[in-house]
């Protein structure tokens, strides 16, 4: 039914609105710059016969185009095809043990190694801030399967627990009285 309804609501006065859009005014191209129209004018001069030839077809060229023939087979057997790419790379379980739906809302079974969740980035830097000893970026990158100079940028650059409040220079602070 919602079929035949959106088709007739498509095809409604279909004509008329074919012929009200082809008897529109066409658009008129954007002016040209004038350095431009000097460059047109000065090669239109030179070569009087170039617009015929843009115009015109190069039947040299579209007999040259006929001759080009380009044959294509398909790969032999033995040729091993391409494997998809989670297949490639081996992965590992999150190191969470939660129900599956709690990973920030995605369904995530496993993790390709040399990645990490957002809820396992979130922890390993928490971890990394409450005891940076303990949480090396050395044991962080074997318990992760992480690559140790990128861990080790992870942790100097991406510091999101820490907030910074800048007072404005011009203005006085409110104090304690």
């Amino acid at each position: 039914m919602g079929l035949s309804l959106t088709r007739a609501m498509r095809n409604f006065n279909l004509e008329n609105r074919a012929h009200r859009l082809i008897g529109k005014e066409k658009p008129r191209p954007a002016p040209t710059h004038p350095k431009t129209e000097d460059a047109v004018r000065a090669t239109k001069t030179h070569h009087p016969d170039i617009e015929d030839k843009i115009r015109n077809k190069d039947n040299l060229l579209l007999t040259r185009l006929k001759e080009v023939y380009v044959d294509s087979y398909d790969p032999s057997s033995g040729v091993q095809t391409k494997v998809s790419r989670s297949a490639q790379k081996e992965h590992r379980l999150p190191k969470f043990a939660m129900n599956r739906e709690s990973l920030m809302g995605v369904d995530v079974e496993s993790i390709p190694k040399g990645n990490i969740s957002v809820l396992e980035a979130l922890t390993l830097l928490n971890n990394h801030k409450n005891s940076p000893e303990t949480w090396t970026a050395e044991k962080i990158s074997e318990d992760y399967h992480l690559d140790l100079k990128n861990t080790q940028s992870l942790l100097e650059y991406f510091i999101p627990f820490n907030v910074k409040i800048i007072p404005p220079k011009d203005k006085k602070q409110i104090t304690d009285t």
